[in-house]
């Protein structure tokens, strides 16, 4: 594989962590959750096979690519690397080691044909609204990193139909508003759903809610969030399948009535609940 890859992001740290850093949860018996500081990232695949096949989905923060393959071997056994990385986008929190995980494993990377240009180190995303409505979170915001990672022609856009490489029954959906090529993945003989950052578990831009990891089911970090009217009609899309379980980048994974009731709570009051009353992208217009 031709690397030819640049990480926007090395040496890069960001101070920020929960209680539940550390910690891994099987959503389902080939489902797992491992929380990297305050993002989510997942493993799907059967660690009882003989020879583990598997997919890592988002890479996590920056400085994380030690923790992330050594809960793959603990899960997948010595030695184990992915099929794929696929992306639900590329926001730092998602990204932030796949440059070090790609040169570890030499495996491809995926993510929408949207998502190209911030994954191959064209076009950076939009600042961060550090005036938007909310915590301290959202106030810290400007010192996340908005530089796009580039990963050459390691990364491929996702084959078209709703495919997944690596993980078959499951198919990626369209969730663009947090950024314009998010992805969300979705099993239909159980209806798993990964959710990324098309809706989350945890108020995101509130410091204490992110440290606590205290759960409730929000809108898309409100600070990094561009189109609100596409993730208003993305959140609608992702309700209307039912999902059992949720895995989102940000806070615990969720089922039950807890997920149903909150979900559609959030899609019939989105605006009252996501959409800041204020800030720099509430009127659509990127300034």
């Amino acid at each position: 594989m031709d690397r030819q890859m640049e990480d926007s992001m090395d040496n890069t740290f960001i101070p920020a962590t929960s209680v539940t850093s550390g910690q891994g949860q099987a959503v389902r018996s080939d489902l797992y959750s491992l929380t990297v500081q305050i993002v989510n990232v997942c493993f799907v695949g059967d660690p009882g096979r003989t020879y583990p096949k598997w997919v890592l989905v988002d890479t996590g923060m920056p400085q994380s690519a030690k923790a992330i393959a050594a809960a793959a071997e603990e899960r997948f056994g010595p030695d184990s690397q992915p099929e794929a990385i696929v992306l639900t986008h590329g926001h730092f929190d998602h990204v932030g080691a796949v440059v070090d995980l790609v040169e570890r494993w030499d495996v491809p990377v995926y993510a929408h044909e949207r998502e190209m240009p911030y994954l191959t180190g064209q076009t950076p995303y939009p600042a961060p609204d550090p005036s938007v409505e909310g915590g301290l979170v959202a106030k810290m915001s400007p010192i996340f990193p908005v530089e796009p990672v580039d990963l050459g022609d390691c990364v491929h856009p996702l084959p078209p139909f709703g495919a997944v490489p690596g993980m078959p029954g499951w198919r990626w959906i369209h969730t663009p508003g947090h950024t314009p090529g998010h992805v969300s993945f979705f099993r239909d003989r159980d209806r798993a759903l990964i959710a990324g950052d098309a809706f989350v578990t945890v108020k995101q831009d509130e410091l204490y809610k992110v440290v606590s990891q205290e759960q409730e089911i929000n809108g898309p970090p409100r600070y990094l969030t561009t189109d609100w009217q596409a993730a208003k009609d993305s959140v609608e899309k992702l309700e209307e399948l039912k999902p059992s379980v949720i895995v989102t980048g940000h806070g615990k994974p969720m089922d039950g009535d807890a997920l149903s009731s909150g979900l559609q709570k959030l899609v019939q009051h989105f605006d009252e609940i996501a959409v800041p009353d204020y800030g720099r992208y509430v009127d659509g217009t990127q300034h």
